[in-house]
């Protein structure tokens, strides 16, 4: 196993895995520990080549930092992602691998579940690391962190709805959630029960069908389904969504959903606030997961009751970020960075007042 490190400005240490014998190809990136540990989870995909993975690894950390310094978990931001078709290349032996590559960071990572990685798979790699969130209740985690994060979202929409509408009801409101699956279906569901007019689709077709069949939701189109006029459009898959090609054919009023890194760029904020579209920023809304699994760092352990207290506040810190967007005059993505900020200096302030 080569483990080599990697000059990245603004980042505390970006390394790269290579395991000729596994196949492991993987990168961590942390951003930033002021506020403890970096958590943040892993995610395998079948990207085009190292740089791409290493653009979307950066991003995530330190969009994980952020999202945990609104959150206020007391954990900093870090990232990993592992570079294959996980359909050919994941194996215990790879996960074990990608282990003792987690342990190399010496706890300023800790790792979870994202994108193609599920708990048997951060089974095996707790093998060789003891730096692993997000485990089943059985292994005294917290078990699937998908509803958590929907709970957040949905919560985060009634801070959404009160700015745009001037109440929190969902009744008759129209969502489109663009990727229903373990927390976008679970949001479906979530919305449903309070009235709102659910519209879906997904890539996997068959998937969405399944479940508009089961629920009576309404489906539509992948391809051009950003298009179509809906109260709050809510992507729930991959990022950057919100583009050059994107943003001049949005009929929404407002958009909220789980997928991270949603804007392409930070400048599509900007356009999103002159077209007066609301966006709820990606890290602060859905940030349901990463908070149920913090608890589990808790010198007690993993409380649930805590975990939802602390979760519903994704509420709180959207009307926060709102409310920054409006006396500073600047978009909603620049004002949650602000409030970011501004709870990571604090952090900083009171440990140079000690020093």
């Amino acid at each position: 196993m080569q483990i080599t490190n990697l000059r990245v400005d603004g980042y505390e240490r970006v390394a790269r895995c290579r395991d000729e014998a596994t196949g492991l190809h993987a990168l961590i990136a942390v951003h930033d520990t002021t506020l403890g540990p970096a958590l943040g989870g892993m995610r395998m995909l079948p990207y085009a080549s190292e740089e791409e993975a290493l653009f979307d690894v950066k991003r995530l950390a330190r969009g994980m930092t952020y999202k945990s310094a609104v959150a206020q978990t007391g954990l900093g931001g870090g990232k990993s992602v592992i570079i294959g078709e996980p359909a050919e290349i994941k194996s215990p032996e790879l996960f074990h691998a990608m282990g003792r590559f987690v342990d190399d960071f010496k706890g300023r990572y800790i790792t979870a579940e994202d994108m193609n990685i599920g708990i048997s798979d951060l089974n095996e790699v707790r093998k060789t690391t003891k730096y692993v969130t997000g485990l089943s209740l059985a292994d005294g985690g917290s078990g699937n962190p998908s509803p958590y994060t929907a709970r957040g979202v949905v919560q985060g929409m009634r801070a959404v709805l009160e700015e745009v509408f001037g109440n929190d009801s969902f009744a008759g409101r129209s969502v489109l959630i663009q990727g229903v699956g373990a927390v976008g279906g679970a949001m479906a569901r979530m919305l449903k029960d309070r009235g709102a007019r659910v519209l879906i689709c997904d890539l996997n077709e068959k998937r969405a069908r399944d479940l508009a069949s089961e629920h009576g939701y309404e489906i539509v189109p992948d391809k051009g389904h950003h298009a179509i006029a809906v109260d709050i459009y809510a992507p729930c898959a991959r990022g950057a969504g919100v583009n050059d090609q994107t943003i001049g054919e949005l009929r929404c009023k407002a958009i909220a959903g789980c997928a991270n890194n949603v804007l392409l760029e930070e400048r599509h904020g900007d356009q999103l606030k002159d077209r007066g579209i609301l966006y709820a920023p990606d890290y602060v809304i859905n940030a349901g997961g990463i908070i149920n699994v913090s608890i589990e760092t808790r010198p007690k352990g993993y409380d649930e009751k805590i975990a939802i207290e602390r979760i519903d506040r994704i509420y709180d810190n959207l009307k926060e970020v709102f409310t920054i967007s409006r006396l500073e005059g600047i978009s909603t993505n620049l004002a949650a960075d602000r409030l970011a900020e501004r709870r990571l200096d604090e952090v900083r302030q009171r440990g140079a007042s000690k020093s």
